[in-house]
Formats: C-alpha cells, sequence, structure tokens
C-alpha cells in the first residue's frame, strides 16, 4: 500500500502456528474417505441382516396365523416354509457377527426360492402375480354361456 512517505509496506502471512500442511490434509481426507467406504459397507451388512431377520420373522408369523396364510396353506407347504425360516434363523444365529451383506442376501434369496412358490399358489401368480382378478360386474366377462 503506498502512503504518504512513498514507502510501501507489505504484509506477508504465514502457515505455521498450528496449522494442518498441505500433506496432512491429504492425510485427513484420505482417511474421512477410507471410513466412509467402511461405514457404508457397514451400513449395507447391517440392513442386509436386518431384511434377513425380518422376512423370516415375518414368514414364520404368517405361516403360524390360523386365520392368515397358515390357514390357508397345507401342512406340507406349511412344514416345508417353517423348516425354511427354521434354517434361516439357525444361520443367522450362527453367522450373525461374521457374515457380510452378500451372505445374508443369499440367505434371503434361498428362503424366498421355498416361500415363493407356496404363497404364489394362493393367488394363482403363474406369471401374473397378485390377487386374483373376480371383476366388479355380475356376469363373468367373457362369457355369454356355459
Amino acid at each position: 500500500m503506498p502512503t504518504g512517505t512513498g514507502k510501501s509496506e507489505s504484509i506477508t502471512i504465514t502457515n505455521d502456528k498450528g496449522r494442518l500442511s498441505a500433506e496432512e490434509i491429504e492425510r485427513m481426507v484420505a482417511e474421512a474417505e477410507k471410513y466412509a467406504e467402511e461405514d457404508k459397507a457397514t451400513r449395507e451388512r447391517i440392513e442386509a441382516r436386518n431384511g434377513l431377520e425380518n422376512y423370516s420373522f415375518s414368514l414364520k408369523n404368517q405361516v403360524n396365523d390360523e386365520d392368515g396364510l397358515g390357514g390357508k396353506i397345507d401342512e406340507d407347504d406349511k412344514e416345508a416354509l417353517l423348516e425354511a425360516v427354521k434354517e434361516a434363523q439357525d444361520w443367522l444365529e450362527e453367522n450373525a457377527q461374521t457374515a457380510d451383506a452378500e451372505e445374508f442376501e443369499e440367505q434371503k434369496q434361498k428362503l424366498s426360492d421355498v416361500a415363493y412358490p407356496i404363497t404364489s399358489k394362493l393367488y394363482g401368480a403363474g406369471g401374473a402375480g397378485g390377487m386374483p382378478d373376480y371383476g366388479d360386474e355380475d356376469e363373468p366377462s367373457g362369457h355369454d354361456e356355459l
């Protein structure tokens, strides 16, 4: 800055007291990224575990509900579902602390592979999925006579 005396002044700012060096900042950013990846993997693992637990307990409750699914399926199917649920829950007890997200998903898929064919029989989901369409009319649609 020029002053009335014709001399110039300058200010130099140095980064020395309690400041982070560029290397320290880079290291901290790298650590944060590493922990973010670990956090993501942990979150995925927990979500997959919860998914398997919730699915197996829900399926077990539905099969044991005589007013719901349990009252609509035959005994062989009920036994098959309960056995598959037991296997999934036993696997969870043994592996919940060590399994990764992919292993939880594989177990959930195994359980679903047993449950889906049984439950889809109830709803006539031979590819269409969902509940049967009974229509809104008094007469069956598309049928003129029997």
